[in-house]
């Protein structure tokens, strides 16, 4: 073992845990949990950003100013506790009790859902942060997350995942990345593919996980979608239920749109809808777009 070796906390025939921070078919850029330094490891892994990969060396090499290193997976997991991330802040910004809002009609078909929302009474409403790197808050044509959706949109495909791998490895808290990313693995196909919505659900794992290290498991104040930074948890939150929903898990799906509605009682994201729809013995596939 060198010098090289010793500083990125890699010892030849040792399993090393790697942070992908951004996925690529013939290698992913990581970085070495223990050191905290950059590696690209040659080979082609279906692993998503976020995710830990334990891989035990074969050869760790320079290409210029890049350390490369092959060897064997042996496991790929989401651990965000373990990613050492600074949490997301949080800021409370006072207390709201949905039942004073009169969105829930007299008869409305939905009230049963809201039923324990409304019981609970005043709730605070909290900010979550939202990081987005390289952007510019003071110009809107800097979001990289809007030009990596128009990309999409425009069938640019490559380029629009390019996008967000780069802010990814800036900062593996930027949650929208996080969710466009399932997105675009949730949206890619409407016939059931295991393999795509366990890709999908893998995003948005990660996206909720980096949130959580904030909120908690079952946060019990409000989230509203009214709050723009509040969006991305948001999304990922939704996205998850959607994946599990779609691939048969429907008692976490459920315990994911409850949730939803209990963090955001006005509901922009429709999970009344998804509820009822279980409710009915509904599949995700049964619904009409």
């Amino acid at each position: 073992m060198d010098d090289r070796d010793r500083e990125l906390g890699i010892i030849p025939g040792k399993p090393v845990e790697l942070v992908a921070v951004a996925v690529r078919r013939a290698a992913v850029r990581c970085v070495v949990i223990s050191s905290k330094l950059p590696v690209v490891l040659r080979g082609g892994l279906f692993a998503v950003e976020g995710e830990i990969i334990t891989v035990k060396p074969k050869k760790v090499w320079q290409f210029g100013h890049t350390i490369n290193l092959s060897g064997d997976a042996q496991s790929i997991r989401c651990d965000v506790k373990a990613l050492q991330l600074k949490p997301l802040a949080l800021h409370k910004l006072g207390p709201m009790n949905p039942a004073e809002d009169e969105f829930i009609q007299e008869n409305d078909p939905f009230s049963k859902y809201y039923k324990p929302i409304l019981e609970r009474g005043e709730r605070n409403v909290f900010k979550m942060e939202q990081v987005i790197p390289f952007e510019d808050p003071e110009n809107f044509e800097t979001d990289p997350i809007i030009d990596a959706s128009e990309l999409h949109n425009a069938g640019e495909f490559f380029e629009a995942n390019e996008i967000l791998r780069e802010v990814l490895t800036a900062d593996l808290r930027c949650l929208d990345a996080h969710a466009h990313m399932g997105n675009w693995e949730l949206n890619f196909t409407n016939h059931h593919n295991d393999f795509i919505l366990e890709m999908a659900k893998r995003h948005y794992q990660v996206g909720v996980g980096i949130g959580e290290l904030t909120l908690g498991e079952d946060f019990p104040e409000l989230l509203p979608w009214g709050i723009m930074d509040n969006r991305p948890f948001l999304r990922c939150y939704h996205g998850l239920g959607l994946a599990l929903w779609r691939l048969g898990d429907n008692n976490r799906a459920r315990k994911v749109f409850e949730h939803m509605l209990w963090l955001n009682p006005m509901d922009n994201q429709g999970a009344r809808f998804l509820l009822d729809a279980m409710d009915k013995g509904e599949s995700w596939y049964d619904l009409d777009f």
